[in-house]
């Protein structure tokens, strides 16, 4: 199977039956999302969307952010992966969208990642979801998943897998396939102990054809 077909095979499978893919965090504004985008690195979107509703609460938007102190942010996120770090990121990355781009969060990349707390991963996601920019938000599950299916191949890195993945997907469809991935990474395709029996790519699938 060339690498054509089996990205053709893998895109028209996830087209049948995952076309309505989406990030699973919740929120209702690009500010919102880029909140639960940097408190979802290294900790699961159920645990972030636990958390994010009293933090909306409080502060939902960078203008009341912005004005927090440490020690009003931190109670609310303390259950969430790094909340010292992740608590003076957020309330650096509300001064900053105030003082270099008046409140609006920015919808490139280059200008994304200027923020604290926001890698080329996020801005990834971000620009992807709010404006459906044909960006790959690279995760551990994205980049498991790639290899295993075989769609990459050496790629060391989380950039060498985004290069080779929007090199081969349809301009249009990256910003779904970058759910698709994730999704079936976190619930098929499992670090321990994948699912093969019940996923529908593994006639095609390298990691599948080594069992």
């Amino acid at each position: 199977m060339t690498k054509k077909e089996r990205y053709e095979f893998v895109i028209n499978y996830f087209q049948l039956h995952a076309p309505d893919a989406e990030t699973e965090l919740i929120y209702d504004d690009p500010f919102q999302l880029l909140v639960a985008v940097i408190l979802s690195a290294q900790c699961t979107d159920v645990r972030v969307n636990m958390t994010t509703p009293k933090i909306f609460q409080k502060f939902p938007t960078a203008q009341k952010m912005a004005k927090a102190e440490f020690n009003d942010l931190f109670p609310l996120i303390k259950s969430i992966s790094y909340p010292n770090n992740k608590t003076k990121h957020l309330i650096g990355m509300a001064k900053m969208l105030l003082e270099k781009f008046n409140g609006i969060v920015p919808m490139t990349v280059d200008e994304l990642v200027q923020l604290p707390g926001v890698g080329r991963k996020t801005a990834n996601v971000i620009t992807s979801v709010i404006d459906q920019q044909p960006n790959m938000a690279v995760d551990t599950h994205v980049f498991r998943v790639s290899a295993r299916i075989g769609l990459t191949t050496h790629a060391k890195t989380p950039l060498a897998t985004e290069q080779q993945l929007i090199k081969n997907i349809p301009q249009e469809l990256i910003h779904k396939a970058h759910h698709w991935l994730i999704l079936h990474g976190r619930y098929v395709c499992v670090a321990r102990n994948p699912k093969c029996d019940v996923c529908g790519l593994k006639e095609i699938c390298k990691y599948y054809s080594t069992k």
